[in-house]
């Protein structure tokens, strides 16, 4: 028999063994009942919560009002600060009794208009109003801000105009927008959401079906067979790469494009595939988390160690360019920060391959390498 013959023989062994572990591996699942609720919870339900969150848009912030002028121009500004963005409410001019009402977050803001004001914009004056936030949430605060800033300029700008009889030059900006024309929260939201649920389930099930080996007793019947640490972390990363496969599947195909109507503008069959990639990427971070429990609620709190910098600092949730140099360079240890990228090339911006190379290229070298330090620490362990 030659060489080349007894390789193949032996490959195929090595083979047919990882595929009964696989096996071995998706039968352990399935009688875990709580692990599999979380798994079909985390790919349907939760993706359709996410897209009924609220927009990160102003939508009926109440404003309190203090008019000290009541004249034509004042209530022409308080007749503009209307739904759907603001919900006005006349309120006393009473320093305290506001400051309670912003603490208790009855109001976001109380806007105060003063005396002459009107006088002031009809001799051409500047005309101050005083406007007091309630910035505990600094993201929704810069949204009263930064509206009521520009419907005061709008106002101001009519009148100026109305006073001038003069047509002054004026730059008009065509906005066209790409990928998402009617700029649609719940699309950026269930894809953001679907990518943190991968990367959770991804990590989470391998790593809890490798504790869980240790837990029973039966990593060492397991190290005693005639099988290598490598075919035993590797039959359980593909396996719990498939059940991320099949739930991304349901999540994308049934949740996200078929109910909820997020588009679906690139190849099936390309995505998929790198959904694949990516949750055998991610299960070897899962497998180095592993290495250091000894229990699952051990592995459980590793994991959550793991996941939060990773979601929240890879382009999911935030801007990456608006984050400091050192932790841009520090996150893109994360295989996630590459994934979002071809996520977001495929679905929405119809990408093919030749575009979502090189960060799949990236992702694969990070995960051969959390593999590679997954295994030889499970070795070591075991010796």
């Amino acid at each position: 028999m030659s060489g080349l013959s007894r390789f193949a023989r032996g490959a195929g062994r090595w083979l047919r063994q990882v595929a009964a572990l696989v096996g071995k591996e998706w039968r352990q699942l399935l009688r875990d009942t709580a692990l599999v609720g979380f798994v079909v919870f985390i790919f349907t339900l939760d993706i359709l919560i996410a897209a009924g969150a609220p927009e990160l848009d102003l939508r009926s912030a109440p404003i309190g009002l203090i008019d000290r002028d009541g004249s034509v121009a004042s209530r022409e500004l308080a007749g503009r600060l209307r739904a759907p963005y603001f919900d006005v409410r006349a309120v006393a001019d009473d320093e305290a009794q506001v400051a309670r009402q912003l603490e208790r977050g009855q109001l976001r803001a109380v806007l105060t208009i003063p005396h002459d004001f009107e006088r002031a914009f009809v001799r051409g004056e500047t005309a101050q109003v005083q406007l007091v936030v309630e910035a505990a949430d600094s993201n929704l605060g810069y949204l009263v801000a930064s509206y009521t800033e520009r419907i005061l300029a709008t106002l101001a700008a009519e009148y100026s105009l109305a006073r001038t009889a003069v047509v002054l030059p004026e730059v008009q900006l065509q906005a066209r927008y790409r990928f998402n024309p009617a700029l649609t929260e719940a699309w950026y939201a269930t894809i953001s959401e679907l990518l943190t649920m991968i990367t959770v389930a991804s990590i989470l099930l391998p790593a809890a079906a490798m504790v869980r080996e240790k837990e029973r007793g039966t990593i060492e019947q397991l190290l005693v067979s005639p099988l290598s640490p490598l075919q035993i972390v590797l039959a359980k990363v593909v396996a719990m790469a498939g059940v991320v496969l099949v739930g991304s599947t349901v999540a994308v195909g049934l949740v996200m494009h078929g109910l909820l109507g997020v588009p679906f503008a690139g190849s099936p069959l390309l995505f998929f595939s790198l959904v694949a990639l990516y949750a055998m990427t991610a299960s070897g971070l899962g497998v180095v988390a592993a290495t250091f429990a000894r229990s699952s609620g051990q592995v459980g709190l590793i994991v959550l160690l793991l996941v939060m910098p990773i979601t929240m600092l890879s382009g999911t949730w935030n801007l990456r360019e608006s984050m400091p140099g050192w932790l841009q360079v520090a996150i893109d240890l994360s295989p996630l920060r590459y994934f979002v990228d071809i996520t977001y090339g495929v679905l929405l911006k119809g990408a093919d391959l030749a575009a979502v190379a090189k960060p799949a290229a990236l992702m694969v070298m990070l995960g051969l390498a959390f593999l590679a330090l997954g295994t030889a620490r499970f070795r070591r362990q075991f010796r």
